[in-house]
């Protein structure tokens, strides 16, 4: 997902305001839910992106799906509104949690598997981001039946691949030699 300056800046000044009213993981909670709610309907998403509709309906619009939200995400949305920004809703909340998660010492590890994780290869998984890592982790795991068998991890800028398709593909070039 590319990130825009703005963004970055929007999703860190709401931090701060979060952190400092004592609200940060709920508001986290709240972007979590603005990146689910808005970033899967593409609907919505094009409203809030369209230069055509008024900011005011924009404003309405959010207010009625987000009734629920705290005061500090209201005030992004006043904020938004004001700036006539709301094309960057998404980005702000995928750029908050990411600060949030950062700021808690929480990294994302990526786990590509041939199949949905079960308990064992979750513990293996773990085992090896202890050696990777020393923060504490959250796994996203994605299904690819293409990689045959195993997983690749990748946390930040690093990678351990432990699946079948590289396994092959390291004998292929053992042989070629």
């Amino acid at each position: 997902m590319s990130m825009s300056r703005a963004a970055i800046r929007y999703a860190k000044a709401i931090l701060e305001t979060a952190v400092s009213s004592g609200k940060a993981s709920q508001v986290n909670e709240d972007m979590k839910s603005i990146f689910t709610t808005v970033g899967s309907n593409a609907d919505l998403n094009e409203f809030l992106a369209s230069p055509i509709i008024a900011s005011d309906l924009k404003m309405n619009a959010l207010t009625e799906v987000f009734s629920s939200v705290q005061g500090e995400t209201k005030s992004l949305f006043r904020l938004l509104q004001e700036n006539k920004r709301f094309e960057l809703l998404v980005n702000i909340a995928f750029q908050f949690s990411a600060q949030f998660d950062e700021m808690n010492g929480v990294e994302v590890a990526k786990v590509t598997t041939a199949f949905p994780m079960d308990a064992a290869l979750e513990a293996k998984v773990l085992a090896k981001v202890a050696t990777i890592s020393d923060k504490k982790i959250t796994i996203e795991n994605t299904v690819d039946p293409s990689i045959i068998g195993g997983f690749i991890l990748r946390i930040g800028d690093k990678q351990y691949n432990a699946s079948v398709a590289n396994r092959l593909q390291e004998l292929k070039r053992e042989f070629s030699n």
